[in-house]
Formats: structure tokens, sequence, C-alpha cells
């Protein structure tokens, strides 16, 4: 019974987490996948959890994720990759360089203070840093890092993420005004849609949206089920990786697929799931653990971040990248795309808006395979 209860907690609390979003300003300027944390932490470090809870997480732990990354990519439009423009198609090579090149620096600066297995955290790093939370759990599965590593990883970037974008919102385009270019405004640009002030779950729950999620979510299945019986096919050890990444490819297949790529809130969908995920990992954690993991890793995480916006910005000098689109691909890279309208408003340019949330899909689509391959490349050091 208890089980039983601590299941409905799980699937049903981010309901109720989104609906406080919605309600509050405040608690939505924290984040959904915040709360989820700190509710998970809290749950899980009280002394309540009934016994045969670890089942009931470790199965979550392996179905949320590959369940969620065939929703999160079917919206994915690859034909309209090719119409990025030039300068924001380099912006984000540059971009995804920069991150790259700074968390390899990082490995070897701070791999011997107090992070075991940091080949795993940069891992984890290339991921979040090149698509987001999505990449980050994904890339805990296939390198199979334990909760307390990553929960602390991942509040020590959120928390990293909120001085990031305190200097973008504020400072930042003045700063940068002074190397870079200002945007190339034209009279005919235009924003396809505006992303503005909506609530991207309104309207989820009812019956035009529901049931077509339901059969995308079918979808998803049979794509995990592909890609399970691929798995078979390696070494124990290797099976994860190879759900993962082959579940990533098959869903970047499918949104090929226009019945598939334009229905309609499956992002949202695959968000649901990671926060699912994000509670059921919380708490797991211990956090009497936490004081031996956290010598080194804030040092890490604060370089990774603001060394490769810096690295950023040199390469968009020496290319000639205008600081518009250098800050959107890095907010979209960084922070992953729901913050590029935030960013757009704050520098008042909604004409970038478009071209930061399709950067932060690409990120989105090739974070697994960039943070798995530099992980087993660190291994070897």
């Amino acid at each position: 019974m208890k089980v039983a209860i601590l299941v409905i907690f799980y699937v049903f609390a981010p309901l109720l987490i989104l609906h406080l979003c919605h309600r509050f300003k405040f608690i939505n300027k924290l984040g959904a996948v915040f709360i989820a944390y700190l509710l998970g932490l809290i749950v899980g470090n009280i002394g309540i959890l009934p016994e045969g809870s670890a089942k009931v997480q470790d199965l979550a732990t392996m179905l949320t994720i590959p369940l969620a990354i065939p929703l999160l990519l079917f919206s994915a439009n690859i034909k309209e990759w090719k119409k990025l423009a030039k300068s924001t198609f380099l912006s984000l090579f540059i971009g995804v360089f920069s991150v790259t090149i700074i968390v390899v620096i990082g490995f070897f600066l701070f791999r011997g203070k107090g992070m075991p297995e940091a080949w795993k955290i940069s891992g984890m790093l290339v991921g979040v840093y090149t698509g987001g939370t999505p990449n980050l759990a994904a890339l805990k599965i296939m390198l199979n890092i334990d909760a307390d590593t990553y929960v602390l990883t991942h509040t020590y970037d959120m928390a990293i993420s909120v001085a990031y974008l305190a200097f973008l919102m504020t400072i930042g385009q003045k700063v940068f005004h002074l190397f870079l270019r200002p945007f190339p405004i034209k009279k005919d640009d235009n924003v396809d849609k505006d992303y503005d002030g909506k609530d991207p779950y309104q309207e989820i729950l009812t019956r035009k949206k529901f049931i077509p999620i339901l059969w995308a979510t079918l979808i998803s299945v049979i794509i995990f089920g592909i890609a399970g019986g691929l798995s078979l096919l390696v070494s124990e050890n290797q099976q994860m990786v190879v759900v993962i990444l082959a579940i990533t490819t098959l869903s970047i297949i499918a949104s090929l697929v226009p019945k598939i790529n334009t229905i309609d809130k499956t992002f949202e969908a695959g968000m649901y799931l990671i926060l699912i995920f994000s509670l059921v990992v919380a708490s797991m954690a211990d956090i009497s653990r936490f004081a031996g993991l956290t010598p080194g890793l804030f040092g890490y995480i604060t370089f990774a971040v603001f060394g490769s916006l810096l690295v950023h910005v040199l390469l968009s000098k020496a290319f000639k990248i205008d600081a518009d689109t250098m800050m959107i691909t890095s907010t979209a890279l960084i922070c992953s795309p729901p913050f590029v309208p935030v960013i757009a408003a704050a520098i008042g340019n909604k004409k970038v808006i478009v071209s930061g949330l399709t950067i932060g899909i690409i990120g989105y689509a090739i974070g697994n395979y960039l943070g798995y391959i530099l992980a087993e490349v660190l291994k070897l050091f």
C-alpha cells in the first residue's frame, strides 16, 4: 500500500509543481526542475520512504528518460536546420567547441580536487551545456553515475546558471558590445511566433491535445522496445549506452515523419517525465554525503559556464559574430531553449528567438553523443 502511494506521489507531484509555477510567479522563477529537486531531497531525507522504495526508484529512473527522449525530439525540425543564417550556424559551432574545450581543460585542472571519476562529471557537463537537463539525465544512466554526484552536480549547475542568466539579463549586452558588433537589424525581419508570456502546458490535458500525446507516447514505447532489442547484441555493461544512443537516433529519424513531428505538446510531455525523473533521483540522494563530494566540483562547474562564455566571446570576435546572436546561442546551449525568450526579451531583440530555439533543439539532439564520447576519451587519462 505504501509503495503504491509512493508511485502515485512520483507520478502526480510534478502536476502540482507545474500548477504552482503557473499560479505563483516567484515559484515559476525558481523553475519546475528546481522545485522537483527540492521536494525530492526533502522526501528522501526525512525518513518517510517505505521499505521497497528502492525498487520503485530504480524502475522509474530506467523508464522515464528512455521514454522522455523521443517525446523531446519529435518536435525537432531537422529540415529547418539548414535554413539557419550562416552567422547563427557558425555561432552554434563556436558555442559547442567552446563548451567542449573548456570542459576538457577543466577536467585536468580539477580532477584531483575531491571528484571521484571526474571523467563522468565532464561527460555530464558537456551534455548539459550543449543540450540540457534531459541530456544530463541520460548521461547519468549511460555513465552509471550515482545519485549523490548527479544531484549535487545539477544543484551547483542551477545555482551557477542563475548567476550566468543574471549577468546576461542586466549588463551582458552592454559588456559584449564593447567587443562584438551590434545585431544587424533588417526592416523585413519578423518573428514567426510570439513565444512570450504563454504557459507551455496550457490545454495539454484537453482531449484535443492529450489523445495525440498518447499516440506519441506509444511510439516512444516502440522506439524504446527496438532500442532494447538492439542492446541485447552487446555486452551487459554497454547495454544502457546502446539503448540511449539508439533511442536518440531513432527519435531524430521519427521526427522526419510529418504526422509525428506536428503532434502538439510532445516536448512538454517529455519534460513532465524529466520532472518525474528529477523528483525520483533527488529522493535517492543522501544529503549527509554531500560534504564529501563538494571540493572542486563547484569550481569546475563555474569554470565550465563562464570559461566557455569567455571563449565563445573571443571566437565570436574573431569570426565577426554579433553580440545578440552570440548571447542567444550561449543561452540556448548553457541554459536550454526555455530561457531563449527570456534573454531575447531582456536584450530587446525578439528576432533571435526562432534561431535560438532551433539551436537549443540541435543541442538536445547532439548532447548525448558528445557527452558520452568525451567521457570515454577522458577516461583514458
